[in-house]
C-alpha cells in the first residue's frame, strides 16, 4: 500500500537541545459534553473575578506556576496581557480560602463553540487539600453554563506539571486526543524566573 501523501511525517527519533533550551511532552485532552458532578472535599473556598491589573495577575500567576515553570504570560508585555485580560473572552479566577489567593483559574473563550482551560493551578501549600477539586468544579461549571453555549471544553498538560495532572484531568472527564513535544528556552536562564525555581527540572 502507497502510504498517504496527507500524513504527517514521522517525527525524528530523538534530537539535542541547544544549551538553555527544555523540552516536554504535551499531551491534549477535552471533553465535549458535561460530566457527571464530582463532590467538592475542601470547605471555605471562594472565587474572586480578577481585573485586568497586570501586576496583580502576575504575582498570582507566578506564585502558582514557578514550581512548574509557567513562563508564557511573562513573556507577554503589559499593554498585550493587559489587553488579554480585560477580554470579554476571558474570564480569569483567583481561588480564596480566607483572604489568601492560593489558586488561578483562566477560561479562554476566544474560539467560537470552544473554551480553552487555560491556565489552571493552585499554590503548592494547597495541593493535596481538595482545593484543586473545588477549582475544577468551579472550572467546569463556568465553562458550559456560558452563553452562546460550547461544544468542546479542552485542555493541555506536560511532563514538567505536577506529576498528578494528567491523571487528575482525566478523573475530571477530560479524554486525551493528541499528544506533541514542545521546545522553549528555560525561563531560568532568560531571568524571567529565579534559578532555584523547579529544582525537579535540572538546568542545562
Amino acid at each position: 500500500m502507497m502510504p498517504d501523501d496527507k500524513a504527517a511525517p514521522p517525527p525524528p527519533r530523538s534530537q539535542m537541545l541547544p544549551t538553555g533550551w527544555i523540552a516536554e511532552v504535551v499531551t491534549y485532552l477535552e471533553m465535549l459534553a458535561p460530566p457527571l458532578p464530582r463532590p467538592d472535599t475542601a470547605a471555605g473556598l471562594a472565587l474572586k473575578r480578577m481585573s485586568s491589573d497586570v501586576a496583580d495577575y502576575r504575582r498570582l500567576f507566578r506564585l502558582v506556576g514557578e514550581p512548574w515553570l509557567w513562563a508564557s504570560q511573562l513573556r507577554r508585555n503589559d499593554a498585550d496581557l493587559g489587553a488579554l485580560l480585560a477580554s470579554e473572552a476571558m474570564e480569569t479566577y483567583a481561588l480564596l480560602a480566607g483572604p489568601d489567593e492560593i489558586g488561578l483559574l483562566q477560561l479562554d473563550f476566544r474560539t467560537a463553540g470552544a473554551c480553552e482551560l487555560a491556565f489552571f493551578g493552585v499554590v503548592p501549600e494547597a495541593i493535596g487539600i481538595g482545593a484543586g477539586r473545588y477549582l475544577m468544579n468551579r472550572a467546569v461549571e463556568r465553562a458550559w453554563s456560558r452563553a452562546p453555549r460550547i461544544d468542546r471544553f479542552w485542555v493541555h498538560t506536560c511532563t514538567n506539571d505536577h506529576p498528578d495532572a494528567l491523571a487528575f484531568y482525566v478523573r475530571s472527564g477530560f479524554v486525551p486526543y493528541a499528544r506533541g513535544i514542545e521546545c522553549y528556552p528555560d525561563p531560568r536562564t532568560e531571568g524571567l524566573l529565579p534559578k532555584q525555581a523547579a529544582p525537579q527540572i535540572p538546568m542545562i
